[in-house]
């Protein structure tokens, strides 16, 4: 569709026997369609009490949990689960502060529909290989090539920014990007499609949650210390966004500000930046190391 595959898959080492647990989470976000009524027609905006309302294309998330299972179980036979998300409408009455009615805002999302397969080999005695496969099956109208909307038609089909979470308490996962030396070439063998496994997690829970991510990650990602909060993707500080986000003429900002809740916590923690915040988002030296290393 579009140039763009319907399916997603991640493969990853885990250390472990037949008993270890294993257990998967699948995450995305829903494309939902939001539509300002002012007497019952579409309007592109409506302002309710100084507040500005738009139309708008907001997600929302979801989140399948794969039942529990065993790296025993897996070498036995893959699990397929289904994943069904039915479509849905939401009214939201915008009333002024008198109570009256002034519009509404009307929500609706399509129906999706999909597969998420987990299977196990063994590599070796102790390391088996993990693949999570997930398919997007729903019926998705063909796009119009033509059509210059027709991506922003056919998103409201898809599985947007999926994750996969992976974790095992008695298991231990093999980092990708550094393994070790005996696991190299079935680390390198390992086929990942449209995202990209890091391990997570901190102190005793090192190595054991991987998250397969659309973005690549280096192992343990953290946010940046000179962050002031939570900004854009939550994984790293990007001062030309922030820059644009401050050169918006005052209407650009009420329309930022009215596209969702999220982007308007972000315009505002933007705008209340000061000198120095704003001069340690330039970059910082974490360590040195002799050229002859790099």
């Amino acid at each position: 569709m579009l140039g763009e595959p319907a399916h997603l898959r991640t493969e990853c080492l885990l250390r472990a026997d037949t008993g270890t647990d294993l257990s998967v989470r699948v995450r995305f976000l829903h494309l939902v369609d939001r539509k300002v009524l002012r007497d019952g027609h579409a309007v592109d905006s409506l302002t309710v009490d100084g507040r500005c309302h738009l139309a708008w294309q907001e997600a929302t998330e979801r989140d399948l949990r794969l039942p529990p299972t065993t790296v025993g179980a897996l070498l036995d036979a893959p699990l397929e689960v289904p994943l069904l998300v039915p479509g849905g409408t939401h009214r939201e009455e915008l009333a002024d502060r008198q109570g009256q009615s002034a519009g509404e805002l009307l929500r609706t999302w399509e129906p999706l529909t999909g597969t998420t397969e987990l299977a196990a080999s063994r590599v070796d005695a102790g390391t088996v290989r993990i693949s999570v496969r997930i398919t997007n099956t729903t019926d998705c109208p063909r796009p119009d090539p033509e059509n210059r909307q027709a991506r922003e038609l056919a998103v409201r089909h898809a599985l947007l920014s999926t994750h996969t979470v992976l974790r095992s308490e008695r298991g231990t996962f093999v980092s990708l990007a550094d393994p070790p030396e005996e696991l190299r070439d079935a680390a390198r063998s390992c086929d990942n499609q449209g995202c990209w496994p890091a391990l997570v997690g901190e102190g005793d829970e090192r190595g054991h949650t991987v998250l397969s991510s659309p973005i690549t990650l280096p192992d343990y990602p953290q946010v940046a210390p000179e962050s002031p909060g939570d900004l854009f993707d939550g994984t790293e500080i990007d001062q030309l966004l922030i820059l644009s986000v401050l050169s918006m003429s005052e209407q650009e900002r009420e329309e930022m500000a009215a596209t969702d809740p999220r982007a308007r916590d972000i315009l505002e923690r933007c705008a209340a930046l000061g000198e120095r915040e704003l001069g340690a988002l330039h970059g910082a030296i974490r360590s040195f190391r002799p050229l002859e290393d790099a």
